[in-house]
C-alpha cells in the first residue's frame, strides 16, 4: 500500500484562518477549508499507524490532535463520555427493529475498536447502530414494533449483504482515490448534508421530550446544565460537559421525582435484578434475495452519510483525513457485516460523537478505543446496561438537542470556511432544496426501497450540483 499523503495540524493554532475566529469558534466547530494543511511528519510517517505523541498543550486553549494522547485518567473519563453520547441512539435503533439492545451495545464497542485498527487510528469516529436500516428492516420482517423480531434472521442476511457492498465501495475508493467522490460532493453539497444530519433528527428529539411538560422542563434543564458547563468551566471539566451535564441533570431528576414526587420516578428494580455478567443471545443470518434487494442499497446512504461525517471531522481536526476515506468505508462495511453475522444491527459513524468532538476539541482516536472497551463491558454486563438504561429519556433528549445543534452548525461552517458564493442561484437552489428536504424528512421510494429523508436530500444535492455547478464552486 502506498504511504499516506495526509496533512495534519494538531495543537498548532497558527494555521487558523480568519474565518475560523468568528462566533462559531466558541462551539469548537471547524470544517474542511479549501486550503492546504501544514505537513505533520508524525501523521505522514509512511506507516499504517501514525506516530503517537503525548499531549503537551493547554486544555483550555489547544485541541488534542488525532495522534496525541492524554493521561489514562482523563482518557477514561472522555471515553465514558463518548459512550454516554452514543448510548441513547445505539439502544433505540435495535429496539425499533426488534433486535437485542445489549448485543447492539456489545457489537458497537467491538466494531469501534475494529474501525480504529483498520483505519490505522487516523479517523476519530465511534460506530453505533445505524438508523438507515430501520425502514427496510421493518418492511422485510413485517415487525409490529413490540418485543422481539421473529423474522430477525432474514433481516440479518440483508444487512450482511449491505455491509459487503459497502466494504467493496471502500476498496474501490482505496484503489481509485476520493477525487470522484469529491467531484460529486463539493463543499456546497457536503455542508448541506452535514446540516440535514442534525436537522433531520431534530423533530424526533423534540417530540421525545415533549410528551408532557415535566419532561420538557427537565430536557430544558439538561440543555442549560450542559451549556453552563461548556461556557463557564475550564480545563478538563469543560471537556466533560456532556458527562457532567448529564450527571447533574440526573441528580436533579432523581430529587424532583423519587424524593419530591414530581413526574415519573426512576425505577431501579431492573438494576437490582440484573446479573453482573452475561452474554447476549447470538442469532444467525438467513439469506433471502427479497430481503437482500431491499436492504443492500442502504450501503449508498451510508456512503453519503459518512462522507458528511468525515468532512466534518476533517474540518474540526485541521487534518486532511480525506485520503483515508477508503479505509473508513471499508472498515464500516466490514464492521456492519461482522455485527449482523452475530445478530447485531448495521453500524455507522455517529454524528452524536462528532458533536462531542466539536465541543470538546479532543480528537484523539485513543479515546474511541476506550469508549469501545467501555461499550464492550456494558454489553457483557446486564447490570451496567440496566444502570445506564435508568437515564430518563428527557435527559437524553436534552443532550441530543445540544449535540444535533452542533452538527447543524458544523454544516454552516463548511460553507463559511469554503467561501461558498450564495449570490449564485445554483448554490442557493442546491442549499435550499437539500436543507428543506432533509429537515422535512421528504422521502422517495425506488420500488420497495425507501430512501429516507437524508438519503433523498443527499441524492437531490448530488443531482442538482451535477446539473447546475459544472465548474468549480
Amino acid at each position: 500500500m502506498t504511504s499516506p499523503t495526509d496533512h495534519s495540524s494538531q495543537s498548532d493554532n497558527s494555521a487558523d484562518t480568519l474565518s475560523t475566529r468568528n462566533a462559531l469558534e466558541a462551539a469548537g466547530i471547524h470544517s474542511a477549508a479549501a486550503t492546504s494543511y501544514p505537513k505533520n511528519p508524525d501523521f505522514e510517517n509512511g506507516r499504517w499507524f501514525p506516530t503517537w505523541r503525548p499531549y503537551g498543550g493547554d486544555l483550555d486553549r489547544d485541541p488534542v490532535g488525532i495522534n496525541e494522547y492524554l493521561p489514562p485518567s482523563k482518557s477514561i473519563l472522555l471515553g465514558v463520555q463518548h459512550t454516554f453520547a452514543m448510548f441513547g441512539a445505539t439502544v433505540l435503533a435495535p429496539l425499533l427493529m426488534g433486535f437485542d439492545p445489549n448485543l447492539a451495545i456489545l457489537m458497537s464497542g467491538i466494531c469501534t475498536v475494529m474501525f480504529f485498527m483498520i483505519t490505522g487510528g487516523r479517523m476519530p469516529s465511534y460506530l453505533g447502530s445505524s438508523f438507515a436500516f430501520i425502514g427496510p428492516v421493518i418492511a422485510v420482517t413485517a415487525y409490529a414494533g413490540v418485543g422481539f423480531n421473529d423474522n430477525l434472521n432474514v433481516a440479518l442476511g440483508g444487512i450482511m449483504a449491505c455491509g459487503i457492498i459497502y466494504a467493496l465501495i471502500g476498496l474501490l475508493v482505496m484503489k481509485t482515490g476520493t477525487g470522484w467522490i469529491e467531484r460529486l460532493m463539493p463543499p456546497i453539497v457536503t455542508g448541506a448534508i452535514v446540516m440535514i444530519i442534525g436537522l433531520n433528527l431534530a423533530p424526533v428529539t423534540i417530540q421525545g421530550v415533549s410528551a408532557n411538560q415535566f419532561d420538557a422542563w427537565m430536557a430544558t434543564l439538561t440543555v442549560l446544565l450542559i451549556s453552563g458547563v461548556a461556557v463557564f468551566t475550564r480545563g478538563m471539566l469543560r471537556r466533560l460537559l456532556l458527562l457532567v451535564g448529564l450527571i447533574l441533570s440526573y441528580v436533579a431528576y432523581f430529587v424532583m421525582t423519587n424524593v419530591m414526587g414530581f413526574g415519573i420516578p426512576i425505577d431501579f428494580s431492573g438494576v437490582s435484578a440484573a446479573s453482573w455478567f452475561g452474554l447476549p443471545s447470538i442469532h444467525s443470518p438467513r439469506f433471502e434475495m427479497g430481503a437482500i434487494i431491499l436492504i443492500a442499497p442502504v450501503a449508498f446512504i451510508l456512503v453519503a452519510e459518512n462522507l458528511g461525517h468525515f468532512k466534518a471531522v476533517e474540518g474540526m481536526t485541521k487534518a486532511r483525513v480525506t485520503p483515508y476515506m477508503g479505509r473508513a468505508f471499508f472498515a464500516d462495511g466490514l464492521a456492519t457485516t461482522f455485527s449482523a453475522g452475530f445478530g447485531g444491527t448495521g453500524v455507522t459513524t455517529y454524528a452524536e460523537n462528532i458533536g462531542v468532538m466539536a465541543v470538546t476539541k479532543v480528537y484523539s482516536t485513543t479515546i474511541f478505543v476506550i469508549a469501545g472497551l467501555v461499550a464492550i463491558l456494558l454489553g457483557l454486563s446486564p447490570k451496567f446496561g440496566a444502570i445506564i438504561q435508568t437515564i430518563p429519556p428527557a435527559l437524553l433528549g436534552g443532550a441530543s438537542i445540544v449535540v444535533f445543534g452542533l452538527i447543524t452548525v458544523a454544516g454552516i461552517k463548511i460553507w463559511i470556511d469554503n467561501h461558498i458564493d450564495f449570490s449564485k442561484n445554483s448554490n442557493l437552489i442546491i442549499a435550499a432544496v437539500t436543507v428543506i428536504m432533509g429537515t422535512g424528512n421528504f422521502s422517495l421510494h425506488l420500488g420497495g426501497f425507501d430512501l429516507g429523508g437524508i438519503g433523498t436530500a443527499t441524492l437531490a444535492a448530488i443531482v442538482l450540483n451535477a446539473l447546475f455547478n459544472r465548474q468549480k464552486v
